[in-house]
């Protein structure tokens, strides 16, 4: 089968075998693919698939079930779903955990089904499993035109609350509010702790990719016993803390990632979603947020336009 390397740092396609199935996973056929930072890193070779997993690229997909494993339920053959990967997706067939697929409904596209899992779980997560975010209550969602940002606007509107986003361009907040957010901060212009402050608002859950210097000025707008997520670092790894001020709102300061997360602790994530917001997904009540659709030829430049940190949304590949 067809599939992109990423030798050098270079994408490229290159040959190799179809996977061979354990007795719990499915053969899907990839119509699309969804590109994630997660991707550029380990292109970069900052970020080596945790053992186990496959060292192809892509960690989301959409696509048909062809082969089913031993222990497969037989309904799951020829139909269409997305869901995330133990990476793999950048190739014409991927291997994939049964219990993880979602089906994708009929009025969605491979594109949009593409541009789902990652990014809705990770938001999901963030924002709801360790965020604890409740109606009424208010969330923060720093890079908010990002493909988790987008999704995690969404969500937390449907679950009632209200949404500030910080994002680096006017466009990208007139982007997020599009989407739902209640307040857009361009971070390049407003510092969001003075915006924050006068307008009295107060943060519950705070989803954090930036981190660095974000750390104290989030704990400067937190609410009592608000949970702040931490996706990644793009501000630095290291930073002076003010723990006094944490531990006077009784802050929780979470650390988290998907990729090497155990495949029960996927599942469950998985369960929960489909649970609470598929129906959601299903009937379309969200915009997808796909930025730009590129042939998987193509890849190199769509890893590109995440490094320029030019999208507001998702980038997706198609699979010709």
């Amino acid at each position: 089968m067809k599939y992109i390397s990423h030798k050098g740092g270079t994408l490229a396609f290159s040959e190799t075998d179809k996977p061979v199935l354990k007795s719990h996973e499915v053969l899907v056929k990839v119509s699309a693919i969804g590109v994630n930072r997660a991707d550029c890193m380990q292109r970069q070779g900052k970020y080596p698939a945790p053992a186990g997993d496959s060292p192809i690229l892509g960690l989301e997909c959409a696509g048909t079930v062809v082969e089913l494993g031993f222990d497969v339920d037989k309904s799951w053959l020829n139909k269409r779903i997305f869901s995330l990967c133990a990476g793999g997706a950048y190739s014409e067939y991927v291997a994939i955990d049964a219990k993880q697929l979602m089906v994708l409904p009929d009025d969605l596209t491979m594109v949009e089904g593409a541009a789902i899992s990652e990014v809705y779980l990770t938001a999901f997560g963030a924002l709801f499993e360790l965020g604890k975010l409740q109606q009424g209550q208010t969330a923060l969602i720093h890079a908010g035109a990002s493909g988790v940002g987008g999704a995690a606007i969404q969500m937390a509107k449907s679950a009632g609350a209200t949404v500030v986003i910080t994002a680096g361009s006017d466009e990208k907040c007139e982007h997020a509010k599009a989407l739902g957010a209640d307040h857009a901060i361009n971070y390049k212009t407003t510092d969001f702790v003075e915006y924050m402050q006068a307008n009295e608002l107060l943060a519950n859950a705070i989803v954090d990719p930036v981190s660095g210097s974000y750390l104290n000025k989030n704990a400067a707008i937190a609410a009592m016993d608000c949970q702040i997520i931490m996706l990644a670092f793009l501000d630095g790894r290291f930073a002076e803390v003010d723990f006094a001020a944490l531990l006077r709102k009784r802050i929780s300061f979470h650390a988290s990632t998907l990729r090497n997360r155990s495949i029960e602790f996927k599942r469950q994530l998985r369960d929960d979603l489909v649970a609470r917001f598929y129906n959601d997904i299903a009937t379309k009540k969200y915009d997808f947020n796909v930025y730009k659709t590129l042939p998987w030829s193509d890849a190199n430049e769509a890893h590109a336009i995440l490094e320029r940190n030019e999208n507001a949304g998702k980038v997706v590949l198609l699979v010709e």
